[in-house]
């Protein structure tokens, strides 16, 4: 039974029950586990998760950022858990950001990743869900991650990769990226540069800044320019480069980026971004507590 609870991760009664349905047959039990943990990591796939961790990975010149959810904060301080979320973060490093391609990587120990997702939900009880990843790199230079609210080393509630290519070392970039991360963490910027940012997002922003200058009942060629300067106002202060850094407020992150180059002596280029922010976008479902007591009661 031993064996099989360290193959499986099942728990003491659900191998012994496994082990007597099958005869006493290793491979016949393990089948058995993992066909009863299908049915039911089916059965919790409908409850939301919006806990859990984001983890990130750097290797040399690549980086890769993961968000694995869970239902309760609870399961994102289980040992297993963020084992789980550790080693697939790891696994990230070699795919191309696709979320669907990295539930078929392989795992260790045999299995697949989606396959270890689903034996975890069955033998930690919550429904889990590997959420996005990102991928990041550059040719030369560094990739710099940084996490908020560590639960463990690389595991946090924010994650954020930093992609700075250039020719200077590590004692420049390494400090650079750090900051900048930091600075991401606070910031939540929404892209790289103005252009950069999504045209929907512009055009409802635009849409929000027409009715508010309609309401001055000023002429529409004054309205125009007001919209124009809430939305110039707007990519500035949601555009990484252009936003104003954290650390003094008030120099822009494309001259903290350029400042340092100076001092280096060689061109340094912020390539790329990643922010993830555990459970952001997700609706979460609120419950009476008096009546979650009464359902598990009832349950």
């Amino acid at each position: 039974m031993k064996e099989l609870r360290e193959r499986t991760g099942a728990g003491m009664m659900d191998s012994k029950k496994a082990l007597q349905e099958n005869g006493g047959d290793m491979e016949a039990a393990v089948d058995w586990l993992r066909t009863k943990g299908l049915a039911a990591a089916a059965k919790k796939a409908g409850r939301t998760a919006a806990e859990g961790l984001v983890g990130v990975a750097v290797e040399g010149t690549r980086g890769a950022a993961v968000e694995v959810n869970s239902e309760t904060d609870f399961v994102a301080k289980n040992d297993q858990f963020q084992d789980f979320v550790a080693k697939v973060t790891e696994i990230a490093l070699n795919t191309d950001g696709d979320v669907e391609a990295l539930k078929a990587a392989d795992y260790p120990g045999g299995t697949t990743v989606n396959d270890k997702l689903t034996d975890n939900i069955a033998t930690i009880g919550e429904n889990q869900s590997l959420r996005r990843v990102a991928h990041v790199a550059v040719s030369k230079g560094a990739i710099v991650s940084y996490v908020h609210n560590a639960a463990a080393p690389n595991l946090g509630k924010i994650g954020v990769l930093v992609a700075l290519e250039s020719d200077a070392g590590a004692d420049v970039l390494e400090p650079l990226g750090k900051q900048l991360a930091m600075h991401i963490a606070a910031a939540a910027p929404l892209a790289l540069t103005g252009d950069d940012l999504d045209a929907d997002t512009i055009e409802r922003e635009r849409a929000i800044a027409q009715e508010k200058a309609a309401e001055s009942g000023k002429p529409d060629n004054i309205i125009e320019k007001m919209v124009e300067g809430a939305i110039a106002k707007y990519r500035k202060e949601n555009a990484l480069m252009s936003q104003l850094f954290v650390m003094d407020n008030k120099t822009k992150i494309e001259d903290v980026v350029a400042a340092a180059a100076k001092d280096a002596g060689s061109a340094i280029v912020l390539k790329d971004y990643v922010r993830f922010q555990l459970g952001e976008g997700i609706a979460k479902k609120e419950e009476n507590f008096a009546d979650e007591v009464a359902a598990a009661v009832a349950g």
